[in-house]
């Protein structure tokens, strides 16, 4: 049975998306026209816009191109029965960015913060970035915990998306720089994760993203920014309510 979707279905179709460091990627296979799927890195853009970088000289990317029509799924299981465990399948249309254009570079960056090992190959002539457009969404929370979602309840469209982006990484590099002790005070207090070596890795207008080696943490702001002069205040209230918290 369907759910009706509401706040906390697409919180959680969101968290799912930005805590993502990988995916498996459904195309359809030129010539055959047989469903082709394979595992992909992931991130997200600033507006919740899944990313992957592929070669060339994979399979999949020879499908995309020739048929941008494609699905990602994402969502790790844990312990246990894994369809116990929440995922949501993105219906998208992949879009290649162009290097050298302000959007690959804005999507460059984030990939990387989330994902630093593929700048070994990144820059590689063979290596492109694409966008998954979302179109619709599949969102299993569970046993009886289906719900259909739209591209307006997984895409952020308001000007702050363009504002986070231009100053989002003076302030990853100025967080992670200088106030380590309030990045572990996030990761402690709001998402209940060990003492790690947390860095933040993305700033959007829901919250942030953590990580530690290959442990991804993701923390939502008490409520969304509403523009990105909001961002410092906010962090700032968070890291004195955890504090206060002990």
């Amino acid at each position: 049975m369907i759910r009706e979707t509401d706040a906390e279905a697409i919180r959680l179709a969101k968290t799912l998306m930005r805590s993502a460091r990988f995916g498996a990627l459904a195309a359809i296979e030129p010539g055959t026209g047989s469903p082709l799927a394979s595992r992909v890195g992931a991130a997200t853009d600033t507006d919740g816009t899944p990313l992957i970088l592929v070669s060339m000289l994979s399979a999949h990317t020879g499908a995309i191109l020739a048929d941008p029509r494609c699905s990602l799924l994402v969502g790790e299981p844990g312990k246990g029965d894994p369809l116990a465990h929440p995922r949501i399948t993105l219906v998208c249309r992949a879009v290649r960015l162009e290097r050298g254009s302000g959007a690959h570079a804005r999507a460059e960056r984030r990939y990387l913060n989330r994902n630093p090992k593929a700048k070994l190959y990144a820059g590689l002539g063979d290596f492109s970035i694409f966008r998954l457009e979302p179109e619709r969404a599949s969102l299993n929370g569970g046993f009886g915990k289906a719900y259909l979602l739209d591209r307006a309840d997984l895409v952020t469209t308001t000007p702050i998306v363009e504002e986070l982006a231009a100053v989002e990484q003076s302030a990853l590099d100025h967080m992670n720089a200088d106030h380590r002790d309030a990045i572990a005070i996030y990761a402690r207090h709001f998402a209940k994760a060990a003492d790690d070596d947390w860095v933040v890795t993305g700033f959007d207008a829901d919250g942030m993203d953590l990580a530690s080696g290959d442990d991804i943490c993701r923390i939502l702001f008490p409520e969304p920014l509403q523009a990105a002069r909001e961002l410092r205040p906010v962090l700032v209230d968070m890291a004195r309510t955890g504090r206060a918290a002990g």
